[in-house]
């Protein structure tokens, strides 16, 4: 993988987690303290949710 590619994805991500707080940053919060009270195994169940997602993503663009 080009290191271009890797640090072009890693700034589009930035963008991405950005644009919520900026449109909407009480809705953010609010997101972010129901996030805050959910248990250890419910946060990762999310984050694998989101890396088995990603990965099929990326997969399938290849």
């Amino acid at each position: 993988m080009d290191s271009d590619v890797l640090w072009s994805a890693l700034a589009l991500m930035l963008v991405f987690e950005g644009l919520f707080p900026f449109l909407a940053p009480g809705g953010w919060r609010q997101t972010f303290l129901k996030l805050l009270q959910l248990r250890d195994g419910q946060l990762r169940f999310f984050g694998l949710t989101s890396i088995l997602l990603g990965l099929g993503w990326l997969w399938f663009l290849h």
